[in-house]
């Protein structure tokens, strides 16, 4: 897998056709995007990736023909001679669809309902190397993993101011900027720049590593959210 030199190339494969025409809206606004194919079924979905050689395919889980868990084993899984990034994006989140997903070579898995601006982070972190995994799914992953037994230890001495461990809550919660930005009267900017002062100083790569601090160190975040 190479990094584009133009725009990313991107194929979008959903079996529902509103679904694509959203994606390809959001993912068409964005100077450094673009959208190349459509597929609405995963055999399709695999052809036309093999054909068109996209940078990155978005593939829902649930399609006619093979499943989109099939559709990334196909085109990124262990094997494969060259692999292509695909990144799952759907409505189901069960955990056994993140780890198989994961297993088989996707390079992120996001929630529709996590909004525009995750799904735009998702590709270009696909792109940069890196995986993004939706705030909600880490969350829930991370509190399945801790040992039921094991008494609490005391919190160390945060990192984060009182605003920006705020911050920390509702990117946990998976908002975005935007959604930050309006839910504590700033502007989207001034949200992204705590949020880099934030990954910088809990020294992670992303809005998962953020999530996964908020809810390690703020126990009304261990709540199921949605």
């Amino acid at each position: 897998m190479t990094t584009p030199l133009g725009p990313t190339r991107i194929l979008i494969a959903d079996d529902q056709k509103d679904v694509r025409d959203g994606f390809r809206l959001i993912l068409g606004s964005q100077p450094d995007m673009t959208v190349v194919g459509e597929a609405a079924d995963g055999l399709a979905a695999v052809d036309l990736a093999r054909t068109l050689r996209p940078d990155l395919v978005l593939a829902d889980i649930r399609m006619p023909g093979v499943d989109g868990l099939e559709v990334t084993r196909r085109l990124a899984g262990p094997g494969v001679s060259e692999p292509m990034r695909v990144l799952v994006v759907t409505t189901f989140d069960h955990d056994d669809h993140v780890r198989t997903a994961l297993r088989d070579g996707a390079c992120g898995f996001l929630l529709k309902r996590s909004g525009p601006g995750l799904l735009i982070e998702g590709v270009r972190a696909a792109m940069a190397g890196d995986v993004l995994i939706s705030p909600q799914i880490t969350v829930r992953l991370l509190r399945n993993l801790a040992p039921a037994a094991a008494p609490p230890a005391p919190p160390p001495p945060s990192p984060l101011t009182a605003r920006e461990r705020e911050i920390a809550r509702l990117v946990a919660e998976g908002l975005t900027n935007a959604e930050i930005g309006e839910k504590l009267f700033i502007t989207a900017g001034t949200a992204k720049t705590h949020i880099a002062n934030m990954q910088a100083k809990l020294k992670v790569r992303n809005r998962v590593g953020i999530a996964a601090w908020s809810w390690e160190n703020n126990p009304a975040d261990r709540a199921p959210r949605g």
